[in-house]
């Protein structure tokens, strides 16, 4: 029988964004294969991990393809991302996690091209006069992977529905913390 491979990653995405310490024996349990046969296509939990890096990565890129992010005003393509990046945002949240992926001169040139994604959207909506200038493009791009992974495991959790996944983490990333007095 042939081991479908997206099949057992995207097992493993699932299983590891529950719980990132699962041995590769219960990866291998949540994809319906041996653990040999885990090994035959991932010789250990860190080329697994590389791999799962590898799907996050399209999943980034397709997402800010499919978001349209150089259309319209920033604070909606910011919407749309947010949007199309749920269903990856489990994903993201163990990956997040994974320093290794982020050490040294390894990093994977990929985070590289949607970090500057999105670092251009939001440069693209200050020079717009939406976003704030007081906040760097660079920051806001680290403050979204963060609320994408934090919203991913309060959902995973059950302490936030997952309708409002995406209206959170937008309506904090643009509207900040602070209450506004009225006019």
């Amino acid at each position: 029988m042939a081991v479908d491979r997206e099949q057992v990653l995207r097992s493993a995405a699932a299983l590891l964004t529950r719980k990132s310490t699962a041995t590769m024996d219960e990866v291998a349990r949540a994809a319906g294969i041996s653990r040999a046969t885990l090994h035959r296509h991932f010789a250990g939990r860190d080329a697994l991990v590389r791999a799962l890096e590898s799907l996050g990565i399209a999943e980034c890129e397709a997402a800010l393809a499919a978001a349209r992010t150089d259309e319209g005003p920033a604070a909606e393509a910011v919407r749309r991302l947010v949007r199309e990046m749920e269903p990856s945002a489990g994903l993201l949240a163990f990956l997040y996690t994974e320093n290794q992926l982020f050490e040294g001169e390894e990093q994977n040139e990929g985070w590289a091209r949607i970090d500057a994604a999105l670092t251009e959207l939001f440069r693209r909506g200050q020079e717009g006069g939406e976003f704030r200038i007081d906040l760097t493009p660079a920051w806001l791009t680290e403050a979204l992977y963060g609320l994408l992974a934090s919203g991913a495991w309060a959902v995973a959790e059950g302490r936030v529905a997952r309708n409002d996944f995406t209206h959170m983490i937008v309506e904090l990333l643009l509207g900040g913390a602070l209450r506004r007095e009225e006019p």
